[in-house]
């Protein structure tokens, strides 16, 4: 009787293992079709010989992370635009794309119903359920620093595919443009680059940036987000400011400032010493319409002094020129030029907000839109 009750449960688990893999591995992906469009294409100073920056304000969808072809269409799409407006220069053309463009490649090969699922708590859920076996051991064998353990679990489980996938598609998009690429940012535990490839491993999420050369191949030095936002604090671990690295391009020494970093004194400290000709920053700025809303004060951090008795007096955007790149670089790290690359998108309920912010000598905002733009600045 033990027996055959014993061999009841076993077989009863069988089932549901088998069950549970069959539906786990059964409608992946997405046929959807993608928005491949250019809303607005803008270009400031005078075409010369010593290159340009193109920022890409990515308009970005769950379904162009479905596949690793989606993501690398959408991208292709953004540059052949930029290419036909002759802003793609073989080793003099630098390409920024926005913070977090990588970080949604967690949703890669999931199952079709989350492209579609309204609510990003929802999309995650689906995520976790179906890995359900990673998930629990990176769970468990999370940082104790690290307060949201489900952000951070569902992020890390993934990051060795996400790595991968985020390098094919930059490394050879760069090479067959001959242009440099900042590629936004990405999620992932302890990166690193070993023998030419982007690696994670087990520890603590950085908010994370990669400069992919003309030649396809990737930089080994890595920014990591100093400043997290209140919003990332509980599962991304921060950097110490002089740790953010200078690149010397073919067009001049660059500093990256992801997003948040672009308002802290701290940062510009670091790229004056190590003498930058122009900065970029990769921003996400969530939510709908706060744009052009009294500005709330910093996240994540206080609030400056000299900022405190602007806050609801001026609007965000005009905040993200008088406290980030658009006036620092200049004042506190002489740079006299730059560029500010927010993403757009409907990606799920987050919502997303912002405009390209152009530094040449003095600061500009594009066209507050709320869409996809290509804005070029010529050095």
């Amino acid at each position: 009787m033990v027996k055959k009750i014993t061999l009841r449960i076993v077989t009863g688990i069988f089932l549901i293992i088998i069950t549970y893999v069959l539906w786990a591995n059964k409608g992946i992906g997405s046929k959807a079709p993608q928005t491949l469009k250019i809303d607005v294409a803008e270009a400031y100073g005078d075409s010369s010989n010593r290159g340009n920056i193109v920022g890409i304000q990515a308009f970005m969808e769950p379904i162009d992370y479905a596949s690793e072809e989606n993501f690398s269409k959408k991208i292709k799409f953004y540059l052949d635009e930029a290419k036909k407006k002759n802003w793609l220069i073989p080793a003099k053309t630098i390409v920024v794309f926005p913070e977090y463009f990588g970080t949604w490649l967690v949703a890669l090969d999931e199952k079709e119903s989350i492209y579609h699922t309204p609510k990003i708590e929802e999309g995650l859920q689906k995520i976790v359920v179906r890995n359900i076996g990673k998930f629990l051991r990176t769970y468990i064998s999370s940082p104790d620093s690290v307060k949201d353990k489900v952000k951070y679990s569902v992020f890390a489980m993934k990051a060795p595919t996400i790595a991968k996938v985020y390098q094919e598609v930059f490394s050879a998009l760069a090479k067959e443009y001959q242009i440099t690429i900042v590629g936004g940012s990405v999620l992932l535990p302890e990166p690193g680059v070993e023998y030419g490839v982007l690696k994670t491993g087990k520890g603590q999420l950085y908010n994370t940036s990669v400069v992919f050369e003309f030649d396809g191949q990737i930089n080994s030095k890595l920014i990591k987000k100093a400043f997290p936002t209140a919003d990332e604090s509980s599962f991304i671990c921060p950097v110490d400011a002089k740790s953010i690295p200078v690149f010397q391009t073919s067009i001049g020494r660059m500093g990256v400032l992801i997003c948040a970093d672009a308002w802290f004194s701290d940062a510009y400290k670091t790229l004056k010493t190590k003498d930058v000709d122009f900065v970029i920053t990769p921003s996400y700025s969530n939510g709908v319409g706060y744009w052009n809303k009294p500005w709330s004060g910093y996240s994540g951090a206080e609030t400056p002094k000299e900022a405190k008795a602007d806050i609801g007096k001026i609007t965000l955007g005009e905040a993200w020129i008088k406290y980030a790149m658009g006036t620092r670089a200049k004042t506190e790290a002489g740079v006299n030029k730059g560029m500010n690359v927010f993403l757009q998108g409907n990606l799920w309920d987050l919502g997303a907000d912002g405009s390209t912010i152009v530094l040449s000598d003095s600061a500009r905002i594009t066209p507050h839109i709320g869409k996809s733009a290509l804005i070029n600045l010529w050095l």
